[in-house]
């Protein structure tokens, strides 16, 4: 399935130990209907002494989170759902994400 949500989007978290937050989308995964933001559901994992790096380290990280969480932010801060309007310009037709609540594009 085709996320309506692109990396670099700014999305609010609206389920979730992150409710509330907001961030900018680094990554997508769409074969597992997933995404990371930046700056949510970041989990410490702990990485043993190899011979490159001669301490263990905590690494701090983002973990996915799945796509229904989270909705995109419209131009003034606002969450809103996502729709896709065909447009005509110059004679070639494209498809436009606009945003729900306000009507304008995305």
């Amino acid at each position: 399935m085709k996320l309506k949500i692109k990396k670099g989007d700014t999305v609010r978290i609206i389920a979730g130990n992150d409710k509330g937050k907001e961030g900018r989308v680094i990554q997508l995964l769409p074969e597992k209907m997933r995404l990371i933001v930046e700056g949510v559901n970041v989990r410490k994992r702990h990485t043993r002494p190899t011979p490159n790096a001669q301490q263990g380290q905590i690494i701090e990280r983002e973990m996915p989170i799945h796509y229904s969480n989270v909705l995109l932010l419209d131009g003034a801060g606002n969450p809103t759902r996502l729709g896709v309007k065909n447009v005509e310009q110059d004679g070639q037709k494209s498809r436009v994400r606009i945003a729900r609540t306000t009507g304008e594009e995305v």
